[in-house]
C-alpha cells in the first residue's frame, strides 16, 4: 500500500509477511538496500531492535519527526527486510493518517519511499501513483506531505555516530539533542 507520512509517500506492508516484503521489493525495482520500518511507539520497535541510550535520546528529542536511526536489529525481524544486514532505519512519523495506519497495523509498517529506486520521492498520492501504477493494491490520498523531503538518517551501529542522509533535522540539532 501506498500512504502519506511527514516526509514523502511511503510504501509499506506486514515487515513480518515475507511475501508481502518481496513484492515490495519488486514494485520498488532492483534494490539492494534494507527497507526502513515505522513505528507508532517505542515499545514496538524494542521488539525489533537494539535501542542504545543515544538512540532512545534521539528518539525521545526528535519523535515524531522526521529522523531515521539505523540500528541493530534483533532475530526476530527477517532478514529479507534487511538484505541480510544487521542493521536496519527505524522512525515514527508525525502524520496522523501514517501513525492510525501503522497502529491498525500491529504497530510496525515497512517505511520505503513510495518511488521506484532512483527516482524522485513522491509529495503527493498521485505522483506515487504515476510511478507505481497498478502495482499496489491501495493508495492513501492525505494530501501532499507537510515536509516534501525524505528524513534525516544517522547510523548508530557503531561508537561515533555517522548521518547518512542529511533531511529536514540537521546534525548539529542532532549533536545539540545529544549534549
Amino acid at each position: 500500500m501506498v500512504y502519506p507520512t511527514d516526509t514523502v509517500y511511503g510504501l509499506g506492508c506486514d515487515p513480518f509477511n515475507v511475501d508481502a516484503v518481496k513484492r515490495v521489493f519488486r514494485v520498488k525495482g532492483e534494490r539492494k538496500k534494507p527497507l526502513p520500518i515505522l513505528s507508532c511507539c517505542l515499545p514496538d520497535f524494542e521488539k525489533i531492535v537494539y535501542l542504545s541510550e543515544k538512540a532512545k535520546k534521539l528518539a525521545e528529542r526528535f519523535w515524531p519527526g522526521p529522523l531515521m536511526l539505523v540500528v541493530l536489529k534483533k532475530p526476530a525481524l527477517p532478514n529479507i527486510v534487511t538484505c541480510g544486514s544487521d542493521s536496519v532505519g527505524v522512525r515514527i512519523p508525525k502524520h496522523e493518517i501514517a501513525l492510525k495506519l501503522i497502529c491498525q497495523s500491529d504497530g510496525l509498517l515497512i517505511g520505503t519511499s513510495a518511488n521506484r529506486t532512483g527516482k524522485k520521492p513522491p509529495q503527493t498520492a498521485h505522483e506515487a501513483a504515476e510511478q507505481l501504477g497498478q502495482e499496489v493494491d491501495v493508495i492513501l490520498d492525505g494530501g501532499p506531505t507537510p515536509l516534501g523531503e525524505a528524513s534525516t538518517v544517522v547510523d548508530l551501529t557503531s561508537k561515533k555516530l555517522k548521518i547518512l542522509r542529511e533531511g529536514p533535522i540537521s546534525l548539529q540539532q542532532i549533536l545539540d539533542a545529544l549534549s
